[in-house]
């Protein structure tokens, strides 16, 4: 059975102030193990202090996050670490936000964080392909490609990753089949209970959902 992984947690069960800020917060975490899956997907940004924190969009507010000191933000937004601390049992993924080709040192403060939370239960992905190779050199692992579009799949075996993540509709039973005599391989995002089941058949080795009942 593939690892069920829960899209930002789960936080169409979670309760937000307002609703839309139940995603990636400790209570939507809280609520994707609750529901069964084995555990959650995050993103993660940086701080202009430094602080690894977990949120999707590049802004807040309209303000960039790395322009954002950590006490600036909202009580909702939770650092990296307070998430590994609440949930060392939980498989995680760490999406890492950045844009090529500029980098200002999340890729250091990952590295830094991670070795002192280590876990066989934790990897990285990003879109990012400069972000993986710097965090490949740091010695992070296992590292994913994230992507959306079939060509970038060519960048895998350049960038030392265990992992590639492809959107879902991307992947046929053939294709899978493929990937895995090099990778492992996770599909997102999988709202429906058929195709889950297909994936699961093919033999992806996680799953990534906004509805924990679609998977389990």
């Amino acid at each position: 059975m593939p690892l069920r992984l829960g899209h930002r947690g789960a936080p169409c069960l979670a309760e937000g102030e307002p609703p839309t800020y139940a995603e990636n917060t400790l209570e939507a975490f809280r609520r994707a193990l609750e529901a069964g899956l084995d555990g959650f997907e995050l993103d993660v940004h940086l701080t202009r202090d430094g602080v690894l924190v977990v949120h999707h969009d590049f802004t807040l507010g309209g303000i960039p996050l790395n322009g954002l000191g950590f006490r600036e933000l909202p009580a909702y937004v939770p650092t990296l670490e307070e998430v590994l601390q609440a949930f060392p049992g939980a498989w995680i993924n760490v999406e890492l936000k950045s844009l090529p080709p500029e980098t200002d040192g999340r890729e250091e403060a990952l590295a830094r964080l991670l070795a002192r939370h280590p876990s066989d239960r934790i990897w990285v992905s990003s879109f990012d392909p400069l972000a993986l190779v710097r965090l490949e050199r740091l010695g992070v692992g296992p590292l994913g490609l994230l992507y959306e579009h079939e060509e970038a799949e060519a960048l895998a075996p350049c960038l030392g990753v265990e992992w590639v993540h492809p959107e879902a509709s991307l992947l046929t039973q053939d294709r899978v089949r493929e990937l895995k005599v090099r990778y492992r391989v996770l599909a997102w995002t999988v709202n429906r209970r058929q195709q889950a089941q297909e994936l699961a058949a093919w033999g992806v080795d996680a799953l990534v959902t906004d509805f924990p009942g679609v998977l389990v």
